[in-house]
């Protein structure tokens, strides 16, 4: 009886990378490069295991860590036209997204680990922005990223709805987890680049893409 899930939500919160537009892949596969280049070499692998749903300033922190000196301010700059170009050219939101908005009548917003400047890019690159214009928040508005909950509460009280009531679309287990702590129903989408079990746990329903793979594990 008090499965969140059977209750309708009154807000719906999207992640943004993977949920809604299919950069993942685009990503991970230039973080490779990127990260070999400064002196780490990481496989893809481990770079969804370690990485995937994580700030950027998590993301920065463990890098300094491991190689043991800090980055310098603008170490970015040299790898921007990296990202820049492989968006620009394979950026595409994911399969089903906008007939899937397009369905849902209840509130919507997008709580995302990237910085609003990446969010706003992907978003537009993917004729979505307009759906969530005025309703985007980034790690960068909270104290502490994704795997805690605080960007999720942030995003909730800003549109002035009780946790429980709130449903969170994630993709990674950072973002499962964080949706978890805050107290609301999760839905895990599996049709990316983290494995089904990685998402899987209390309070979420774990679904994929594809016809062919539409179990549905709630746990």
């Amino acid at each position: 009886m008090n499965d969140p899930h059977t209750r309708r939500p009154q807000l719906v919160i999207f992640d943004c990378d993977g949920v809604l537009v299919d950069s993942e892949r685009i990503a991970v596969r230039v973080d490779a490069i990127v990260l070999a280049d400064l002196g780490w070499p990481l496989s893809e692998a481990e770079i969804i295991e370690r990485f995937v749903g994580r700030s950027e300033e998590h993301i920065v922190r463990e890098i300094e860590a491991h190689l043991g000196h800090s980055l310098p301010k603008n170490w970015e700059d040299a790898y921007q036209s990296l990202y820049t170009e492989a968006f620009e050219t394979e950026l595409k939101a994911v399969d089903g997204v906008v007939d899937a908005l397009d369905q849902i009548t209840t509130a919507t917003c997008v709580a995302s680990s990237g910085s609003h400047d990446k969010i706003r890019r992907s978003l537009r690159l993917t004729n979505l922005y307009e759906r969530f214009e005025g309703q985007i928040f980034s790690a960068s508005d909270v104290a502490n990223g994704k795997p805690a909950p605080d960007l999720f509460l942030h995003a909730a009280a800003r549109l002035g709805v009780q946790p429980a009531r709130c449903a969170v679309v994630e993709d990674s287990r950072y973002g499962v987890e964080a949706a978890r702590a805050a107290g609301m129903a999760v839905f895990g989408y599996a049709g990316g680049v983290t494995p089904a079990n990685w998402l899987e746990g209390p309070g979420t329903i774990v679904f994929h893409d594809t016809p062919s793979h539409s179990d549905h594990t709630h746990r």
